[in-house]
């Protein structure tokens, strides 16, 4: 009988031929009507779509229709995975589809949404021009192309102002690195925000500076020169001839030259972007020791930014921090004798 034939091998007698015939009509009608099935289980709706991706599968596994028709059953099983979210199987469904039979419509169709879906714009559009090439005029075709050509457009120009702030941010890098600046962990986020220093197109280096008044502890944020009156200064202690501009010695834990990148990329379009190009083995932050760690330095007025902030012992936390004082106010000798500290 034909039910003990070894699998390959050929019938003896018309009377096996026969038995395989009929066993392969019976499987033969048995996946078509699985095929119909399914069809009316999605038609039924989302609670019977795990029905029909089963119908599909069982019909498959027939293994008794023609490469046309099993291209047919991929893609509607590609439909239902689309439309369960199941995204990765809908591709694979939709790609076995397109192997079994290059004119499935339908099958570039959803191997071209469930590309999207997976953020694979390459190859959904290439899938959609495949598809609009059997049949140009199908409108979810031309719609579906459309939308992914303008992701992929978005996608282009968002890659491309990544790249362009991660090049600025490690030139900024460069330039710290070389000048000998120690650059700390930010410091008084909640006063400066996201400010960070700014490379000019003459290679100058501009730095917001964060003043803090240890009397009060009010602070003004320098990104210009413009400084309105002091509303709190009632007794016009801080004018400009009694002021005096200190930072603190050896405060805070340097960083690494990759997290001073993230720090400069941090805000931008290129926040989460991985520097993968740059290899080089990095060094972890240490917290910097100095003979004067934890002194009060009086900033010399005739110094430039650059001289102060090149300073062996100043750790810029973020953004240059200089706190004030007047010399005339009753606070100044504490602050000068070491009895006050930063909060």
């Amino acid at each position: 009988m034909a039910l003990w034939m070894e699998q390959g091998s050929v019938p003896a007698t018309e009377s096996e031929q026969a038995d395989l015939d009929a066993i392969a009509a019976i499987k033969e009608s048995a996946a078509v009507e699985l095929k119909e099935k399914g069809n009316e289980y999605v038609k039924l709706g989302k609670k019977h779509y795990a029905d029909a991706i089963d119908c599909y599968t069982r019909a498959l596994n027939q293994k008794a229709l023609s490469d046309s028709d099993h291209s047919v059953l991929y893609a509607n099983r590609a439909h239902v995975n689309l439309l369960l979210g199941n995204h990765r199987r809908a591709l694979e469904d939709a790609q076995e589809a397109i192997k079994l039979s290059t004119t499935n419509v339908k099958a570039f169709y959803r191997a071209a949404k469930a590309a999207s879906f997976l953020g694979l714009l390459g190859e959904a559009a290439s899938y959609c021009q495949r598809g609009l090439e059997l049949s140009p005029e199908n409108e979810e075709l031309k719609k579906l192309s459309l939308q992914v050509n303008a992701r992929r457009e978005e996608h282009e120009k968002h890659n491309a102002r990544v790249s362009k702030a991660v090049s600025k941010a490690k030139e900024l890098v460069s330039v710290i690195d070389n000048r000998g600046y120690k650059l700390g962990k930010a410091m008084y986020r909640e006063l400066t925000g996201l400010k960070k220093p700014i490379l000019d197109k003459s290679g100058i280096l501009h730095w917001p500076v964060l003043l803090l008044y240890a009397e009060v502890m009010s602070s003004d944020l320098i990104e210009d020169f413009y400084s309105p009156p002091l509303e709190w200064d009632k007794k016009h202690e801080y004018t400009r001839d009694a002021v005096e501009l200190y930072y603190q010695a050896g405060i805070g834990a340097l960083m690494s030259k990759k997290e001073v990148l993230r720090h400069l990329l941090e805000g931008t379009v290129a926040s989460e972007a991985l520097c993968e190009e740059d290899n080089d083995a990095e060094q972890s932050p240490q917290t910097f020791i100095s003979p004067r760690s934890g002194k009060w330095i009086k900033v010399n007025e005739k110094k430039t930014l650059h001289d102060v902030l090149h300073q062996p012992d100043y750790v810029i936390p973020g953004i240059p921090v200089f706190f004030v004082v007047s010399n005339r106010s009753k606070f100044y000798k504490d602050f000068t004798a070491g009895k006050w500290a930063s909060p």
